[in-house]
């Protein structure tokens, strides 16, 4: 018999049989201490509460980094018991399967009304003469629809894509806004960190709507199809001097 079914018996001995505490506990055979002990383990109605209202909102993220939001809100809490909460209330991230429907952020997405004020990225891919393939990070303002940056490299990895965007913001400042997908570099811990950082609003566009962030797709065609299709890249050094000119 588990713990919590000798006390339940025991409480059920005393209350309905008329059994004194010493003798109910003895023939349930738990210690009269452990029944009578009142739990002092703090409410956490309302932690759990924003837990699910951030799990609605970003519904691949695992309790470590829902960890980074809520102290982002002042909600101090060790990793075990977030970890004990985060099971408790069934908001383990499911496997993938099946056809992929659109996950993101729900609520609409502002329109820029000034230049600075948002910006977009995303990641675009192609393979040298070797077949290696390389990736370029381009970065675009919404409003102007002006390049800010275009990084090639054989690896971009999130604390990259944090030092790329603080290089760029030397020049023209942090926006309020940044729009991306919900690739592995933009939801990273370092890029969370870097957001909390700087102060700046992070949306992640719905998976499967990439005309969510139609300004930058509509650039990323263009770059593809007037530089990357047209260009043969003997090395990576010949590929960023094309694409800077």
């Amino acid at each position: 018999m588990t713990p919590g079914l000798r006390r339940n018996a025991a409480t059920w001995a005393i209350t309905e049989q008329g059994y004194t505490q010493r003798r109910a506990c003895r023939l349930v055979g738990i210690d009269p201490k452990t029944w009578r002990y009142a739990s002092c383990r703090p409410d956490d109605k309302a932690a759990r509460a924003r837990l699910r209202e951030l799990t609605g909102e970003r519904r691949r993220f695992g309790y470590r980094r829902l960890r980074i939001l809520l102290d982002r809100e002042g909600i101090a809490m060790n990793h075990k018991k977030l970890f004990l909460l985060y099971h408790e209330e069934g908001l383990s991230v499911r496997k993938r399967g099946g056809r992929k429907r659109a996950q993101g952020t729900r609520s609409p997405m502002v329109l820029s009304n000034g230049p600075n004020l948002r910006r977009s990225l995303d990641f675009v891919s192609d393979a040298l003469n070797s077949g290696r393939r390389f990736r370029v990070l381009t970065v675009v303002d919404d409003y102007t629809r002006k390049c800010l940056g275009l990084v090639a490299d054989t690896s971009l990895s999130g604390e990259r894509l944090g030092r790329e965007l603080d290089r760029i913001a030397e020049s023209r400042g942090f926006p309020m806004m940044i729009v991306s997908d919900n690739g592995t570099e933009m939801t990273s811990n370092a890029i969370l960190a870097w957001q909390e950082k700087r102060s700046v609003l992070w949306r992640y566009i719905a998976q499967g709507k990439p005309q969510q962030n139609g300004f930058l797709e509509s650039f990323t065609g263009r770059f593809r199809d007037e530089c990357l299709n047209v260009h043969l890249f003997r090395n990576l050094a010949h590929a960023r001097t094309v694409i800077d000119a």
